[in-house]
């Protein structure tokens, strides 16, 4: 059970290793782009091409779809970047139903995991597996694995190695449940004294930079964004005209200053930069509404800007 392409190396990996999937459920299809052509997830996209079959229930607690589901007789479900599922079809299956988290539980429960560590500037992030019960992502641990966040990955790096590694980590849990040889342990054994941090969705407000906040606070918010949906904020001209900007790649100069929040250095060629608390967050690859993603040196041989402009 699974939609994006976090899912697909997982499906992938169980198909090709020769585990029986039995079948496979995605979203349903939907209009996207510009021409609202219809477009399937890619999970469902890779279903197709293994010949598997496909379910895709508008709503979980149908009874058709149920029906259809309990008429596969899987042994066990998977569940990798899916919905909330309902308890009639997490304990349908005997072996029961596990889910792939992009965090280290208890950490990090909720819809964007991989966005909040490294927003929140963390040095480790990982994988793990877990039986699904009633509340998300609250179920028993069956395995872990942790990686390092560097301090130059963005969203992306991070989500190409847990997708790869947790792939990994479903087959051998699978083998492990297969075997017997699971003990899985409760959450609330694994609890620290450290405050459980969540991850709920990513909404535009999320994006938007403050920079009335401290500069490494927002290098970690632009690379925990990026390069998608990206952080965004606006370009102020002097006559207050507004020039929405995504940004997906930043530096940061740690300095004293008595610049306003949102002041601008530029040099019209090279180089912006923007007045935070304790510094100046440097701009490097951005993009203006309805163009196209550039360096900063790039956008300012088509884009006249000078320091009279504020970033909000």
């Amino acid at each position: 059970m699974g939609t994006p392409d976090f899912a697909v190396e997982t499906l992938r990996l169980l198909v090709e290793r020769g585990y029986n999937v039995v079948a496979v459920v995605t979203m349903p299809d939907k209009p996207a782009g510009r021409g609202h052509k219809i477009q399937f997830s890619p999970v469902k996209q890779y279903a197709i091409s293994a010949g598997l079959p496909i379910l895709q229930p508008e709503r979980l607690k149908d009874e058709n779809f149920i029906a259809e589901l309990k008429s596969y007789n899987a042994d066990l479900q998977i569940v990798v970047a899916f919905r909330m599922l309902p308890e009639v079809v997490w304990n349908m299956p005997p072996m029961g139903t596990f889910n792939l988290h992009a965090s280290l539980l208890p950490q990090y429960r909720g819809a964007a995991p991989i966005n909040w560590a490294v927003m929140n500037g963390d040095k480790e992030t990982g994988i793990t597996t877990f039986f699904l019960q009633h509340e998300i992502d609250t179920g028993k641990v069956i395995q872990q694995r942790s990686i390092p966040i560097a301090e130059t990955d963005n969203v992306g790096d991070i989500h190409d190695r847990l997708m790869m590694l947790g792939a990994e980590m479903v087959c051998e849990t699978v083998d492990n449940i297969i075997a017997g040889r699971v003990e899985a342990i409760p959450q609330e054994d694994m609890m620290t004294d450290e405050p459980l941090r969540p991850a709920p969705k990513i909404f535009k407000e999320t994006c938007h930079l403050d920079f009335s906040r401290y500069v490494v606070d927002l290098y970690n918010q632009v690379r925990g964004l990026s390069p998608y949906p990206a952080a965004w904020c606006e370009f102020v001209s002097p006559d207050n005209e507004r020039h929405g900007v995504k940004i997906f790649e930043a530096s940061y100069r740690l300095c004293q200053h008595d610049k306003n929040p949102g002041s601008i250095n530029t040099d019209g060629k090279k180089i912006i930069e923007v007045a935070c608390e304790g510094g100046y967050l440097q701009l490097v690859s951005l993009q203006l509404a309805g163009k196209k993603r550039l360096l900063t040196e790039e956008l300012l041989r088509g884009f006249r800007m000078t320091d009279q402009f504020v970033a909000e």
